[in-house]
């Protein structure tokens, strides 16, 4: 392409551009910086008082800012219950209520409301046609959300929406669930069932003649049968429910789970609970810190590398860091070599030295790093914390002493190709290989017992310290271990139940 005489300005224009460009002039961001935003979640604070702003549109921004800040709800819940009739979607909502200390909403709960006008008119629409229109619904669901408790505590919504067109209605209101749960049964267990549902019309608690009968006497002479649960009326709804339910699922595509009802009522409020309680994939910049921790033998180093080959990070190995320092002779090499020449351990000043000048250089901080090898307990890691090197993300590989010694002591290198085998995972291809394998004084079964101990005498204070930390089980395919690794990098890291 040629440029004429007035190309002039556009190349000023360019070359401005270049010089503010990453790629050619990249910013040198302090890792403090990062770290805080990580820390105080400052992506989702902003990213929810955007959305917030583009639904209510206030006239002042500022005001409404403030008072979002102020009312501290993003993380209540926020959740919507649906499934056929007798499912239990009632019973799940009505335990998740109680477990997460969140109001539950219905159709029924809604109507009953006292002091509302907007209620009043729907009980009158209610008994006279038996259903409410989708608009004076989707009013009372917003005039409820609009209360202090459902602000301050969250919400869940027991069967509502219960057609697109409400869906569509409430979304446009700017309400929005984070989890939905959606109950799923065959039609034949779901017809069995019903026939068997009892009411407590004190309590509004759900029983069964079959399979949750209650055994106080006082409440079974109580219980009724409620409307609509003979197996004609049963068949009509299901119906009525397969068609609503396919054109609604399609708005809620990234928060929906889907949980078998055809088991007990405990599994499937666990499976609920559970899902409710994680926290969605973060849209944040996310620049992983990665610590792995483990006896000798559990993997670290094979994790760390496949981390490092996947998602771009550097592969920090602190064991291999004192080498090179070494090697190079630096100022950080003489002080270590007197250490290794005398086989003792490298005080931890000077290896917090090395491990700090490797993590503060630019493609660390810019890409972030996996780090293996330190700190191997409390006072280490109390160190490096100190110096404001956090991991975000910790991972405790657990490996049982009899497979580390399978996994080690069978260990051979070839002194002559320096290649390593291992005799059972990875044979020599020749007997004349064979015969000339060594294997190194530290993959005795005596050394390695003495390091495995040490390192799970100083692992429950080490986990105590990052007490986020994720454990897994290291003794599994290597690719499996993987699998959950990147799990925990990936996904927002669970919250702790006080």
């Amino acid at each position: 392409m040629t440029r004429g005489p007035s190309d002039g300005g556009q190349q000023g224009a360019d070359a401005l551009h270049g010089d503010m460009d990453a790629t050619t002039a990249p910013h040198r961001i302090p890792p403090e910086m990062p770290q805080y935003g990580e820390a105080n979640h400052v992506f989702e604070l902003m990213q929810n008082m955007l959305e917030q702003l583009l639904i209510h549109q206030p006239k002042d921004p500022i005001p409404f800012m403030i008072d979002h800040l102020q009312r501290d709800n993003d993380y209540v819940p926020k959740i919507v219950i649906l499934g056929p009739p007798a499912s239990g979607k009632t019973t799940i909502a009505m335990w998740l209520g109680k477990h997460l200390n969140s109001n539950l909403l219905s159709v029924e709960s809604l109507i009953a409301q006292e002091y509302s006008s907007l209620a009043a008119d729907a009980r009158r629409h209610y008994q006279k046609f038996q259903t409410l229109p989708n608009t004076l619904l989707v009013r009372l669901v917003q005039e409820r959300l609009r209360e202090e408790d459902c602000v301050r505590r969250g919400w869940i919504l027991d069967g509502i929406p219960e057609t697109r067109e409400q869906a569509l209605m409430i979304q446009t209101l700017g309400v929005s669930p984070r989890h939905v749960i959606v109950l799923s049964a065959p039609d034949t267990v779901l017809i069995e069932r019903n026939l068997g549902k009892r009411i407590d019309p004190q309590t509004g608690e759900i029983y069964h003649t079959t399979f949750d009968w209650p055994p106080e006497s006082e409440i079974q002479n109580r219980l009724i049968v409620p409307a609509g649960v003979s197996e004609g009326e049963t068949a009509r709804r299901l119906l009525e429910y397969h068609r609503d339910i396919v054109r609604i699922l399609p708005s809620y595509p990234k928060i929906l789970k889907v949980i078998p009802a055809d088991q007990p009522c405990v599994d499937v409020f666990c499976q609920a609970l559970t899902y409710v309680q994680t926290m969605h994939r973060s849209n944040a910049p996310f620049t992983p810190r990665v610590l792995l921790c483990g006896p000798m033998g559990s993997g670290k180093s094979l994790q760390a590398a496949l981390l490092a080959q996947k998602y771009g990070l550097v592969n920090v190995c602190c064991g291999q860091l004192l080498k090179e320092a070494m090697a190079d002779k630096s100022k950080y090499g003489e002080m270590i070599r007197p250490f290794f020449e005398k086989e003792m351990a490298v005080p931890d000043n000077i290896i917090m030295k090395v491990l700090r000048q490797r993590l503060d250089q630019q493609d660390c901080v810019e890409r972030g790093w996996v780090l293996h090898g330190f700190p191997r307990d409390r006072d280490q890691a109390c160190l490096m914390d100190g110096l404001g090197y956090k991991p975000n993300r910790v991972f405790f590989l657990n490996v049982p002493f009899d497979s580390i010694i399978e996994r080690l002591t069978l260990r051979r290198t070839d002194p002559v190709t320096g290649e390593r085998y291992h005799l059972m995972y990875k044979p020599p291809p020749t007997m004349e290989i064979q015969a000339r394998l060594l294997q190194s004084p530290k993959d005795s079964e005596e050394q390695i017992k003495l390091r495995t101990d040490l390192f799970y005498r100083n692992s429950a204070e080490l986990e105590e310290f990052y007490g986020r930390a994720i454990t897994l089980n290291g003794d599994q395919d290597p690719y499996t271990v993987f699998e959950y690794i990147e799990s925990g990098i990936i996904n927002p890291l669970p919250k702790k139940v006080p």
